[in-house]
C-alpha cells in the first residue's frame, strides 16, 4: 500500500508540463548526481541538509522530493517538510524509478545555462509573437520554473546578454535559435532532450506558424492569429508572456490528450 506522502512516477509524469505541477526538488547527493547528471523536467537541485533554506525557497508551495532511490533522504526531507506545514511528497523509486520508466523524459543538467541569482536568465527581442512566447513557456514548464526573461530592442540583445550574463535566444548567430528550416522551439527540444509525442505535435504547430509554412499543420494559421492578437492586446511584453503561457498550456493539453476530439453542429448530425 502506498505511503500517504508518496507519489508514483506515473502520477508525477502526468503533472509535468502543466501549471499544476508541484515544485520538484532534486536532493541527490553530489557523487550520485555526478554519475547520472540528469534532472526530471522542471526540477531544481537543493542540498538535503538545508531544510530551512528549502522551506524559504518553496514559499509554501507543494513539493515532490527526489533522491536517488526514494528511500531515506527523500522520505526524511518530505516528512520534515510536512512537520513544518509544507505539503510534501517523495517520489516512489526516486531517480532510478524515473530513469527506468519508458514514458518519462530527463533533462541533461549540462544543457542548462548557468543560473544568475538562483535562476536562468534569458534575453530576446521585444514584441514577441510565436517562438519568443513558446520558448519561455517550454523553459518555465519543463526546464526552469523560475526562469526570468528580458525583452529588449533587437539591436541591444547582444549587449544586454553580455552585460547581465543572460542567455540570448531567437536572434541570429546565437546557439539558441533557428537551425535550418526549424525554429528555436525545436532547438530547445533537441538540446534539453525533451522528446515526447505531445511536444513533437506542439512543435509542428509552432514551426509551421513561426516560419510561415501553414501547409505543415492546419492549426498554424490559428496560432498565428491568436499570437498577433495577443501582441496587439498587450503593450507590456511580460504581461503578454503571462497570457501566452495560458495559451500554450491549452495547446499542450490538446497535443497530449485532445487531438482526437472534434466539434460539430448541429449535435444530431450523422445520428
Amino acid at each position: 500500500m502506498p505511503a500517504p506522502n508518496e507519489i508514483t512516477v506515473a502520477q508525477l509524469n502526468r503533472l509535468i508540463g502543466t501549471p499544476d505541477r508541484p515544485q520538484i526538488v532534486d536532493i541527490c547527493i553530489d557523487p550520485d548526481f555526478a554519475e547520472d547528471p540528469f534532472l526530471i523536467p522542471g526540477s531544481w537541485k537543493h542540498p538535503h541538509s538545508d531544510i530551512p533554506g528549502l522551506i524559504k525557497r518553496l514559499q509554501g508551495q507543494p513539493a515532490v522530493i527526489v533522491c536517488q532511490k526514494g528511500i531515506k533522504l527523500s522520505q526524511g526531507v518530505a516528512a520534515w517538510l510536512r512537520s513544518e506545514g509544507v505539503q510534501a511528497e517523495y517520489l516512489q523509486g526516486g531517480m532510478y524509478g524515473w530513469r527506468d520508466d519508458s514514458q518519462t523524459m530527463r533533462v541533461p543538467f549540462a544543457a542548462l545555462p548557468d543560473p544568475q541569482d538562483g535562476a536562468t536568465l534569458w534575453v530576446t527581442r521585444h514584441r514577441p509573437k510565436i517562438d519568443r512566447i513558446a520558448c519561455p513557456w517550454l523553459i518555465r514548464r519543463f526546464v526552469d520554473p523560475n526562469a526570468r526573461f528580458l525583452f529588449v530592442s533587437p539591436s541591444e540583445v547582444a549587449g544586454v546578454a553580455e552585460r547581465f550574463n543572460a542567455t540570448p535566444f531567437d536572434v541570429e548567430d546565437v546557439f539558441w535559435s533557428h537551425r535550418g528550416d526549424t525554429c528555436t522551439f525545436d532547438t530547445m527540444l533537441d538540446e534539453f532532450q525533451l522528446n515526447s509525442p505531445a511536444l513533437s505535435s506542439l512543435a509542428e504547430v509552432v514551426r509551421a506558424a513561426d516560419t510561415n509554412r501553414h501547409d505543415l499543420h492546419p492549426a498554424a494559421a490559428g496560432l498565428l492569429a491568436i499570437s498577433v492578437g495577443l501582441s496587439r492586446q498587450y503593450r507590456d511584453d511580460l504581461a503578454q508572456l503571462e497570457a501566452g503561457l495560458t495559451l500554450y498550456d491549452a495547446l499542450y493539453r490538446w497535443a497530449r490528450d485532445g487531438q482526437d476530439e472534434t466539434h460539430d453542429w448541429p449535435t444530431t448530425r450523422g445520428a
